[in-house]
This record gives structure tokens, C-alpha cells and sequence, in this order.
């Protein structure tokens, strides 16, 4: 008991420092979760989990002895099929073992001696310190991934923030009004003296997650049903042809299942499930997204983000208002040109008569 409890305890600190060290390395979820995955997938293929000692090809076998896998495995085993109740004599020719225990030790290319268990163990907490080692000092020495277009304020301006009033409401709310004082004459024409003031976007650890387990509540049907098995058919073809397609290219099945290893994990990173589109983020700042959960901050020029000024001050236009067959792009840039506007702006001062002028005011803001 004592053997087998200290294999699991050594294969417990081996995998914790080992991910606390992805970690470090990534920085980031998405980058130490890929490196996570293709971790586990060399130290399970090298280890003698999937392929066997024996089956490794020799320019290979130095993987299986560096996989810290492997050294865990073979101490779970020993200390298995080295008891007394595996002791029976071999009565099969083939294989040079004098009991039934060492023949399936060795059948699949594991240590048959008693003293490679301790050697094992002493390896598993090598491993456990060296990758604590690596830990720290990738915290040491590594910097953190941020966007090198983040606004820095100095001390003096963050105390006189301090002292402004604390609500994000009042803070939206002078903002649009301080937007409205500031004005920017773009043209010499008097109908086109709007207010105009460019803002910038402060995202502080944002973190947008949704609902997984969306089907709580479906209510199946016939039509449902069936259009699920149709598209479970077509996935399973597809992927299907694709395994008959690798196993054909490549040279042995475990490499085939390495590759495709390999390609599954790439396409999860790339399907939107782990990294969201690029419009995703765009339409959270948009105010769009109305399920999941937001996390973090976003300040609009220092001021905490409110929605309904936010959607005034840049003139967002939905998808279906732009898009619509009986909306022209004039018409939906002088919409998005009013929103911007306050109710003091005169009604003369609204309409702009050319189609021209709005697109220079629609670049100028860019």
C-alpha cells in the first residue's frame, strides 16, 4: 500500500508542477491551454501508454525515457505485477521469464527488476523539482503578454480621477456632455460644425464566456431529430474519409493517430470554441451580446463604458438596419450621423444635401 500510495503521490506533484510551468510559459488561457494539450498528447505517446517500448522506433527512444510519464507508469506497474500473487511460474517458451508477472511486464516493454521502482520514484520528484525551477523562473523572467497600445496614466492624473465623482453613471454622463462642448470644424460650411472628440477604448482583463450546456430545456421534435442525425451523418462521413485519408499517407497506425491527434486539437483552437471570432468582441463593446457573462473593465477615455451613451456617441447601427434592401448607405450614414448628435443641435443643422459630405464625415471620424 505504502508503494503504490507514494507512486501516486510522486505522479500528482510531477503533473502539478508540470502544468503550473505551462502555465507560466503560456501567460495566457488560450496559449497554456493549446501547449497543455499538445503536452499531454507527446507525454502520453512517448511515455509507453499508447505505444509500447518495444514498438518505438530506436531514433524515438530517447522520448520514452525523458517522458516523465513513463517513469510514473512503469512504478504503477512494478509495484503491481512484482507482488507475490503474480508469482506463478511461466509455463510459456517464448518469452524468458520465470513468472507470470515479469512476462506481462516485459510483453509490453516495462521494467521487470525491483530496484527500477525506486529509480522511478526518485525520477518522478526530479522532475516534480526541476519543473517547480522552471516555474519560477519563467515568472521571473518572462513578461506578461499585453497590448502595447495600452494607456498608462501617471500619478498625478490618477489623483485628480480620484476626486472626480465615482458613479459610472454621473462619469458617462459628463462625458457625452464634454464630448458635446468640445466642437471640430471639418468644413467651411456652418451646417457641418458638429461635435467631435476622439475617444479610445481601455479593455482591463475582459472575459466574455457563455452558457455550454445550452440544450437544458430543448424540446425535441420529429423535424429536430431528424435534422440532428442528418448532421451527425454528414460529420461522421466527413471525418471518416478524413482518418481513411491519413492512415492511407502515413506509415503505421500510431502515427496516423498522432497526426490526427494533432489535427483535431488545431481545428478546437480554430472553430471558435477556445479563441471567439474577431466580431465577437465587437459586438460585447457594441452592447449585442445580451446572454454569458462579462468579466473586467472597459473604460471609454477614462470614464466607466455606459451602454446608452456609448451606442449614441458612436453611432452604432445594427446589422439590420444598414443591411435592409430598403435602406441606402446614405441613409444609414445619416442615421448614424444623428446618433451622434444631442437635442440641441438645430433641425437645420441635421440634414447634411450631399452623400459626399457625410462619407468625409464618416472618415474624418475614423
Amino acid at each position: 500500500f505504502f508503494r503504490q500510495f507514494l507512486a501516486f503521490f510522486g505522479v500528482h506533484q510531477m503533473a502539478l508542477s508540470l502544468f503550473r510551468f505551462i502555465a507560466a510559459v503560456g501567460r495566457t488561457l488560450v496559449i497554456a491551454n493549446t501547449l497543455g494539450t499538445f503536452t499531454m498528447l507527446v507525454v502520453f505517446v512517448l511515455g509507453g501508454f499508447i505505444i509500447a517500448k518495444n514498438d518505438i522506433r530506436p531514433f524515438m527512444l530517447w522520448g520514452y525515457y525523458v517522458s516523465p510519464m513513463m517513469y510514473g507508469q512503469n512504478a504503477i506497474v512494478m509495484n503491481e505485477f512484482l507482488d507475490k500473487r503474480w508469482s506463478a511460474p511461466n509455463l510459456d517458451p517464448r518469452i524468458n521469464e520465470p513468472t507470470v508477472g515479469k512476462v506481462l511486464l516485459s510483453s509490453r516493454g516495462f521494467f521487470t527488476e525491483d530496484y527500477w521502482f525506486w529509480i522511478c520514484i526518485g525520477a518522478l520528484f526530479g522532475f516534480s523539482l526541476l519543473f517547480n525551477v522552471l516555474f519560477v523562473g519563467a515568472l521571473t523572467w518572462l513578461n506578461p503578454l499585453g497590448d502595447s497600445k495600452t494607456v498608462l496614466m501617471d500619478e498625478e492624473e490618477e489623483k485628480k480621477k480620484k476626486k472626480k465623482k465615482s458613479s459610472a453613471q454621473q462619469s458617462s454622463e459628463e462625458l457625452g456632455t464634454r464630448s458635446l462642448n468640445m466642437t471640430k470644424t471639418f468644413m467651411d460650411d456652418p451646417m457641418l460644425q458638429v461635435a467631435i472628440e476622439t475617444i479610445y477604448v481601455a479593455i482591463q482583463t475582459f472575459v466574455y464566456t457563455i452558457i455550454l450546456y445550452s440544450m437544458i430545456g430543448f424540446q425535441l421534435t420529429a423535424a429536430k431529430f431528424l435534422w440532428f442525425y442528418y448532421y451527425m451523418l454528414l460529420c461522421f462521413i466527413y471525418f471518416t474519409m478524413y482518418g481513411m485519408m491519413v492512415v492511407a499517407l502515413t506509415p503505421s497506425v500510431q502515427v496516423a493517430a498522432i497526426v490526427m491527434a494533432f489535427f483535431l486539437s488545431f481545428w478546437n483552437l480554430f472553430s471558435g470554441f477556445l479563441i471567439p471570432r474577431p466580431t465577437t468582441l465587437m459586438d460585447v463593446l457594441a452592447g449585442r451580446k445580451t446572454g454569458g457573462y462579462i468579466e473586467g473593465s472597459i473604460s471609454i477615455s477614462g470614464f466607466p463604458k455606459n451602454q446608452a451613451t456609448f451606442a449614441r456617441i458612436s453611432g452604432y447601427c445594427e446589422q439590420n438596419d444598414i443591411h435592409s434592401p430598403y435602406v441606402t448607405v446614405y441613409e444609414s450614414l445619416l442615421y448614424s450621423a444623428w446618433l451622434r448628435l444631442s437635442s440641441d443641435v438645430k433641425p437645420s443643422s441635421r440634414k447634411v444635401s450631399s452623400p459626399v459630405i457625410v462619407l468625409d464625415l464618416y472618415y474624418a471620424y475614423i
